[in-house]
């Protein structure tokens, strides 16, 4: 099978990147990354000439060209079935998808309020009601997956797969951010920080260069 190549934004802010970048280690595909830094005079001009969105990440394989987060789940899935990134049994499979489609879609203020910085730490950053109801949805989420699928493993459905992916940013921002979490919450925050891909990813993103004061604050 061809080796992959995937572009992505600064490993330490880009949490689509991240979410792309996990799914593909997951799956066992041979790939390479490359980095675009983001909010430079060439950026866009740069991500255009991979993606048509002019976002990341982007996957190439072979003739094939994605542009999207989930979608490139769903092609690894495709592809690599033995990774088991969607769960087996189709009702389950039907619930990952869901609260994977809910996470793509869904929690603008937590997204905007809690930039994903994965080698700093704000403790005690304020943040509104809109998000904290978004952290209260995200954690309901986990508590009720952890419960009902959660005997084979400690990720969302027992092994890890896209839906941990999905959410692994979020988990960041949770650490970076000393958000109080339920027990079965912060049990799950420490399972995603402990794949070998986190830990590969974190120091990756602790090595950088760039910085973005955009999502720096102090």
């Amino acid at each position: 099978m061809a080796k992959a190549k995937i572009y992505l934004g600064n490993k330490n802010y880009s949490s689509w990147s991240l979410r792309g970048w996990l799914m593909l280690s997951m799956s066992g595909l041979a790939f390479d990354d490359v980095v675009i830094p983001l909010d430079q005079p060439d950026t866009t001009e740069t991500i255009l000439a991979y993606s048509p969105s002019g976002r990341v990440p982007v996957l190439v394989h072979g003739e094939v060209r994605i542009w999207d987060s989930l979608a490139i789940g769903e092609y690894l899935a495709e592809i690599c079935p033995k990774a088991g990134l969607w769960p087996k049994a189709r009702p389950t499979r039907a619930h990952a998808r869901s609260v994977s489609a809910e996470m793509h879609a869904g929690f603008v203020p937590l997204r905007a309020a809690l930039p994903m910085n994965v080698r700093r730490s704000f403790p005690g950053h304020e943040y509104s009601s809109e998000v904290q109801a978004d952290i209260n949805r995200i954690t309901a989420i986990w508590r009720g997956c952890r419960k009902q699928y959660g005997e084979g493993g400690p990720f969302l459905f027992g092994g890890p797969g896209i839906a941990d992916a999905m959410f692994a940013p979020v988990a960041s921002r949770f650490r970076t951010y000393g958000i109080d979490l339920d027990e079965t919450s912060t049990s799950y925050v420490k399972a995603i920080h402990g794949l070998t891909a986190m830990k590969r990813w974190s120091q990756a993103a602790k090595n950088e260069p760039m910085v973005n004061d955009r999502y720096e604050f102090d």
